[in-house]
C-alpha cells in the first residue's frame, strides 16, 4: 500500500514540476514519512525524480530557447557541471548540519518564487538581467539543484523570466535544464547508500506519467493560480521543516 501511495504522490509530483516546479515538495516529505534521515530522502527523491524530468523535458523541447547572447546548449553545459558540483557537496555535508539547514532552503526557495511569480515586471519578456548574470545565476542554481534539488523548478523559472524568456518558454527551457543538471547529480548519487531503490522506483514510475500529463497541461492551466497553490505549498513545509528541526 506504502509503494501505491509513492507512485500517486510522483504523479502529482511530476505533474507539478511540468507546470512550475516544486514537486520535491511533495516526494522529499514522503520520503521523510517513510522513515528516510534528510539526506538520504533528498537523494532519493532526486533520483525518482529524474526520469519524470526527463520525459517532461523531452515533450516540451519544440520551446526551449536560450537567453539573450547565451544559447540553450551553453545554459545547459553550465548545468552540467553546477550539478555534479552541488551533489558532490551534499555527499560531504554530514547529516544532522544537513537536517538543520533543510528549513530555511525550503523557505528560500519559496520566497524566491513568491517574488518571482507575483513582482511587478516591465512587460512579459522584458529582460531585467544580462547574459553573464544569467550565466552566473544558473551556475549557482545548478549547483543548489545538484545540492538540495527542493523548488530548483522554481528558482529557474524565476532566473529564466528575469533574463527575459516568455513566461511558456521559460517553463519548458527549466525543465529541460533541470533534466540536464540532475543528469550529472544522480549519476553521483547512483553510487551512494543513501539511495533507497524501492521507494524511487515507484516515486520515478509516477513522476513519468505525471511529467507527460503536466507538459501537455502547461498551455492550458491558469498560471497565477497555480503559483498561488505552489507558495502556499512551500510555506506549509517551511514551517514543518522548521518544527521537525527545531521545535
Amino acid at each position: 500500500m506504502g509503494y501505491v501511495v509513492l507512485v500517486a504522490i510522483g504523479f502529482v509530483a511530476g505533474v507539478q514540476n511540468a507546470l512550475a516546479g516544486g514537486g520535491s515538495f511533495l516526494t522529499f516529505p514522503a520520503l521523510l514519512f517513510f522513515g528516510m534521515g534528510a539526506r538520504a530522502a533528498n537523494i532519493t527523491s532526486t533520483v525518482a525524480l529524474f526520469p519524470g524530468q526527463v520525459a517532461t523535458g523531452w515533450a516540451g523541447r519544440a520551446q526551449v530557447a536560450g537567453v539573450g547572447g547565451l544559447s540553450f546548449f551553453v545554459l545547459a553545459g553550465i548545468s552540467l557541471v553546477g550539478g555534479a558540483a552541488g551533489a558532490l557537496l551534499l555527499l560531504a555535508t554530514p547529516e544532522s548540519f544537513f537536517q538543520r539547514l533543510v528549513p530555511f532552503l525550503i523557505l528560500f526557495a519559496t520566497v524566491v518564487f513568491a517574488w518571482g511569480s507575483f513582482a511587478k515586471r516591465g512587460g512579459d519578456g522584458a529582460a531585467r538581467i544580462g547574459p553573464r548574470a544569467a550565466a552566473a545565476v544558473q551556475g549557482l542554481l545548478a549547483v543548489y539543484g545538484g545540492y538540495f534539488g527542493g523548488g530548483i523548478g522554481m528558482l529557474m523559472l524565476a532566473a529564466l523570466t528575469l533574463a527575459g524568456l516568455a513566461v511558456r518558454a521559460a517553463g519548458a527551457t527549466k525543465n529541460v535544464l533541470n533534466a540536464v543538471l540532475n543528469l550529472s547529480a544522480v549519476g553521483i548519487f547512483a553510487l551512494s547508500p543513501d539511495v533507497h531503490w524501492g521507494p524511487a522506483l515507484a516515486v520515478a514510475a509516477g513522476s513519468v506519467a505525471g511529467g507527460q500529463v503536466g507538459a501537455w497541461a502547461l498551455l492550458r492551466v491558469n498560471e497565477r493560480a497555480l503559483r498561488v497553490v505552489i507558495v502556499c505549498i512551500g510555506v506549509a513545509l517551511s514551517v514543518a521543516m522548521f518544527w521537525r528541526a527545531y521545535g
